[in-house]
């Protein structure tokens, strides 16, 4: 990839139908996929390329358009520690009435879209329906059951998959880890990018998935084991979390940076556990396993049926982790039934 989107890792169907949009591009994209994956990184790579008048991706204007040091690239985040309100909604509806301040184009960029009430969807929902020639809104979310229908209709969707193992791989070529140390962070990242470079410096990843994987050996029937398991897994993700998220000075930023992340390891971990289930049954099948540093005889523990249902009730519980629902209940209850 060159240009614009130079530094993206994966997403190549996505950046050549990006690179075509720039020529003309639509009022509102809503980008979507799973947390982690890249969307917000792109976007701003996208506005970037929507602000440049001179069509050189290292031209002035486009260092301080990627630096956000460019009057016309508008953020918009929530307020608080969770929100994006309707007050905001209705300023951002007043500026995109107002002509560009420096060049012919003006982008308002909602990296945590998502956290937008139905009041403040609903204060945007004309201004999306009708934008001015010269105004481009991206939002940014994890799905378009985020939002009222009406808002996803009025945007140009773009769907945001995960990055296969190898392009993370490659990319990692870089971080001064081993070969092994750089398979198991691509593991461990489970194709999403902006997890990977965010974990490269942190030696608990190889633990993280060695701990994910030996749990199929000690889930118990007993709820008070599962909930001391649920809080060890949990203990465990802590450090992983704030080495992840660094220094950020505004606590409510903070704050929901802390939870995307969390929410993003516990997927990844919960998919290395399914991955346990999947090998046992594809093993006892004869087929192929994933996780060869596995013994083999661990694998047998469990008969191919019970394997099968237990992988699906992991990845059921992956979706129900969208719900907010209270981690440390949820991965308890899962325990018990593993067991």
């Amino acid at each position: 990839m060159t240009g614009w989107f130079d530094g993206v890792v994966g997403h190549g169907r996505v950046v050549k139908l990006l690179e075509r949009e720039l020529a003309s591009p639509a009022g509102a994209y809503l980008f979507v996929g799973a947390a982690s994956v890249g969307k917000a990184t792109v976007a701003r790579h996208f506005a970037t390329g929507l602000l440049c008048p001179t069509g050189d991706p290292t031209c002035n204007i486009c260092r301080r358009a990627r630096g956000g040091n460019h009057a016309d690239l508008v953020p918009v985040l929530p307020e608080g520690r969770a929100t994006l309100g309707v007050d905001q909604a209705r300023a951002v509806v007043s500026q995109a009435a107002m002509a560009p301040v420096e060049g012919e184009r003006k982008v308002f960029l909602f990296e945590e879209a998502g956290a937008m009430t139905d009041q403040a969807a609903n204060a945007l929902l004309k201004t999306l329906e009708e934008p001015t020639s010269t105004t481009v809104f991206i939002l940014v979310a994890e799905s378009e059951d985020d939002f009222p229908s009406t808002i996803a209709s009025r945007c140009r969707t773009v769907h945001f998959g995960r990055v296969a193992e190898a392009e993370l791989i490659a990319a990692l070529a870089d971080a001064e880890l081993g070969p092994d140390d750089v398979e198991g962070l691509a593991r461990v990242a489970g194709g999403r990018p902006g997890l990977a470079i965010a974990l490269t410096r942190q030696p608990q990843v190889a633990e993280f998935r060695r701990l994910w994987l030996a749990l199929p050996g000690r889930v118990t029937p007993r709820p008070g084991e599962a909930q001391r398991l649920a809080e060890e897994v949990l203990e465990a993700l802590a450090p992983m979390i704030a080495e992840a998220v660094g220094d950020i000075e505004d606590k409510d930023r903070k704050a929901r940076a802390e939870r995307r992340t969390e929410l993003a390891l516990l997927t990844s971990g919960l998919e290395i556990l399914a991955s346990w289930y999947t090998d046992s049954a594809s093993l006892q099948h004869g087929g192929p396993i994933r996780n060869t540093d596995i013994p083999l005889a661990d694998l047998t523990d469990v008969t191919p049926a019970q394997a099968v249902a237990n992988a699906e009730r992991v990845l059921d519980a992956t979706i129900d982790l969208q719900l907010n629902l209270r981690r440390q209940l949820l991965l308890s209850h899962l325990f018990t039934t593993l067991a």
